[in-house]
């Protein structure tokens, strides 16, 4: 992975997605060894569209590894308000620093950043395509929860048009296999073709479409729930009518199975009622602390710094 971009997670293959898992719970455990692993590195975040977790995230990650971090939060910021291009943005900032966060609203702009930039760039979310490190985390708080990502029924319930998140986690879980997709939505926010596309074309995997949350409830083993995104709307009256579609609550909760994982990428409105913050099957603040491990992982990984003591752990957990 080192020197290597990651814009989809398509990059990677499943032992490398696999050692990130690794990687994550070992800093996890090892926070005073891995400290200073990538000392004198600079990392860049570009954010041409709002973000708070992700952001912070990206950058929370390289400071907790020892490295520094410059950038800007918002494309009003930046130097395409005088018309820069993003390759050029990249060519330039690419002599600044060691690897690139980048979010754009435009599908496709990480990979155009990918080809301009001579350091590794990481889509930390580029329009409705793809949310790779989002996956990561999402992975991550699945394994923790169940001890594997496979044999598993799933179901993503809200927007499943423009959710990015959910169309990274549907594609990736297919390459592990062994998924049973629940697909819950209104009609006008169902999942896109090519995603299905996806799952039909793995051959232990499947889906089925669905309206009504509580009637699926029971049969999952996590419920992954998004927000109706404002901004992926051309028409406000749309979203008004939509937004309020699911709303998961303790009432509908009481249906579902005693060890079910709630899952959500963040932030949320109002799809999840607050009171079911304090249910133990709410993991979705613990998907926040998983993604700054997994971003860790990840930096740390395509830089070439090497974890101190990591590979002693990793030969000991495949000797067991």
């Amino acid at each position: 992975m080192v020197g290597r971009s990651v814009i989809t997670l398509d990059d990677l293959s499943i032992a490398q997605i696999r050692e990130l898992l690794d990687k994550a719970q070992y800093i996890d455990a090892h926070r005073t060894q891995v400290a200073h692993t990538c000392e004198g590195r600079v990392l860049a975040t570009l954010f041409y569209e709002p973000s708070t977790r992700t952001r912070l995230s990206f950058e929370t990650a390289m400071l907790r590894l020892g490295g520094k971090v410059i950038g800007f939060a918002g494309a009003q910021l930046a130097s395409v308000t005088k018309g820069e291009s993003i390759a050029d943005t990249l060519k330039t900032v690419s002599n600044y620093v060691d690897v690139v966060a980048i979010r754009h609203p435009k599908e496709g702009a990480a990979l155009v950043a990918a080809d301009a930039a001579s350091v590794p760039v990481i889509n930390a979310g580029d329009g409705g395509h793809m949310h790779p490190t989002q996956t990561l985390a999402d992975l991550a708080t699945l394994r923790s929860r169940f001890g594997r990502v496979n044999d598993l029924t799933i179901g993503l319930c809200g927007d499943l048009t423009f959710g990015r998140t959910v169309h990274s986690l549907i594609e990736t879980l297919c390459r592990f296999g062994d998924v049973r997709f629940v697909l819950i939505s209104p009609k006008e926010l169902r999942t896109p073709q090519y995603v299905l596309n996806r799952i039909n074309a793995t051959k232990d995997c499947s889906y089925v479409e669905v309206s009504d949350l509580s009637e699926v409830i029971g049969d999952l083993d996590a419920l992954y729930m998004t927000r109706v995104q404002k901004e992926r709307f051309f028409n406000e009256d749309d979203y008004l009518r939509l937004r309020d579609t699911y709303i998961l609550d303790e009432a509908k909760l009481s249906r579902a199975k005693a060890d079910m994982a709630v899952l959500h990428p963040l932030p949320r409105v109002n799809e999840i009622a607050k009171e079911v913050d304090d249910d133990p099957r709410a993991a979705y603040f613990e998907q926040v602390r998983n993604g700054m491990l997994m971003r860790m992982a990840l930096e740390s990984s395509v830089l070439g710094d090497e974890l101190p003591g990591f590979a002693a752990y990793e030969n000991k957990e495949v000797a067991a």
